[in-house]
């Protein structure tokens, strides 16, 4: 009988019609893996999703001997800095941060994701880093079928002025036929089309008779970079199609110069180490295996993707938690600054300031 501990994870059959009736055709993804990814049109990313399973955290056993293998690295798979000074600088940093570039003044950052993958709790999360307290902002969409467009100014230590950041939240919220973002409007946002409070409905896609539509939009309505935000817990268990979505997303977003990272978030749902001690996050073996599985569902290198810990339960902020969220900020900025350096005019220089 094989041993429960070695029985190999597979997710149960599932069905979903994401229905989208705006783009068809679209040419075949590139995926890196050797599956094969049935191309289908664009899908939303809403639906009801598998349940996700339940931590990795345990060993395995080969017949005959008893073989337990290491779940903690004997070596981080990536540097962090674990102290108070740490997070200040990355505080001071991102603060500090002004893109130059024409009429940009703030980095616009879009999120995408699908339901529940940890979007707003991001934004609050970042924001409660800052703030130095946990707060909880309202979610974006309320309804099964609509959902707006909400634009979150990251603000430094104390209520400061606005850094240079702005994430967008636009994901809808919802399951069932003809519900979610579809890569028309997806492409509006990113364009900068679509004013802000724009609210979504699948059967009303964006258009130029559409209210507040921006028929000339500049470089500060346009959206800068694009983060993909994945559930660690559930990358095996989302539909096979979500992989094709993502690709599909990634090759028209890049046709437009956007840069795209991704957050992993609830690494401390899927590593119980990790949930006791955010640290410990680097040294996590079924973290680093989850994050190549996450490049390969996204069709993008481990080194684009970044893990976090959104605060959820907690009332009080945690140094290292900070540090996690304050890095992946960091990381984000990083490549929205890129847009900016590829669309400078002559002699103008991205700004910190002192």
């Amino acid at each position: 009988m094989q041993n429960e501990a070695t029985r190999k994870f597979e997710p149960p059959p599932s069905s979903f019609n994401f229905g989208c009736k705006f783009v068809q055709d679209l040419p075949a993804a590139k995926a890196d893996s050797k599956e094969t990814v049935e191309n289908k049109p664009f899908i939303s990313f809403s639906g009801t999703f598998l349940k996700s399973p339940k931590p990795r955290w345990r060993s395995k056993t080969t017949i005959g001997n008893t073989k337990k293998v290491q779940q903690k690295l004997e070596t981080p798979w990536r540097d962090m800095k674990w102290t108070e000074e740490q997070k200040t600088s990355l505080m001071e940093t991102i603060s500090s941060y002004r893109p130059r570039c024409g009429e940009g003044t703030q980095a616009r950052v879009l999120l995408l994701g699908p339901l529940g993958s940890g979007k707003s709790s991001f934004i609050s999360s970042v924001q409660s880093a800052f703030n130095g307290r946990v707060t909880n902002r309202a979610m974006v969409g309320s309804s099964s079928t609509s959902f707006t467009k909400k634009l979150f100014n990251i603000r430094g230590q104390k209520g400061e002025d606005p850094t240079g950041l702005v994430l967008c939240d636009a994901m809808g919220l919802g399951d069932g036929e003809m519900t979610g973002l579809t890569l028309h409007d997806v492409l509006s946002i990113i364009k900068g089309h679509v004013p802000e409070g724009h609210k979504f409905s699948p059967d009303q896609p964006v258009r130029s008779e559409t209210v507040g539509f921006v028929k000339r939009p500049s470089i500060k309505d346009k959206i800068h970079c694009v983060v993909f935000v994945v559930d660690a817990s559930k990358v095996l268990t989302y539909p096979k199609g979500l992989s094709t979505t993502f690709q599909q997303l990634r090759e028209h977003i890049s046709d437009l110069g956007v840069h795209q990272v991704a957050l992993l978030t609830h690494v401390d749902h899927l590593c119980t180490e990790t949930a006791k001690d955010v640290t410990k996050v680097y040294e996590s073996r079924v973290i680093k295996d989850t994050m190549a599985k996450a490049g390969a569902l996204l069709g993008m290198s481990t080194s684009y993707i970044v893990p976090v810990k959104n605060y959820s339960s907690e009332l009080d902020v945690d140094a290292n938690t900070d540090v996690l969220l304050l890095s992946a900020v960091d990381h984000i900025l990083q490549y929205a600054d890129l847009y900016f350096q590829d669309n400078k005019p002559q002699n103008i220089q991205p700004k910190f300031d002192l």
